[in-house]
């Protein structure tokens, strides 16, 4: 994909913690792509969390391979109290 190191270089920034990794990887992808291009990418990466919130909030049952990948640390911190129909 062309520019695929950078984009997932933004996506990686947006999700973690460090400030400058995330000044850094925004001027790469706007190096790279242009304005137009840096609103792209971080609207598709908005999309993409958002849609994620929206399955949690309305109960989406978790894929069974994600379930059993899961598991352990699900019990651990004690997410399996949210599941819909499970309210003890």
């Amino acid at each position: 994909m062309p520019h695929g190191a950078v984009l997932i270089r933004l996506a990686d920034a947006v999700l973690g913690d460090n400030d400058n990794a995330l000044r850094d990887a925004r001027r790469a992808v706007l190096a790279a792509l242009g304005p137009a291009g840096l609103s792209d990418a971080a609207g598709v990466i908005g999309l993409f969390n958002a849609i994620d919130r929206v399955a949690d909030a309305t109960g989406i049952p978790l894929e069974p391979d994600k379930a059993e990948d899961s598991a352990d640390f699900r019990v651990a911190l004690g997410l399996d109290r949210f599941a819909v129909g499970n309210r003890g």
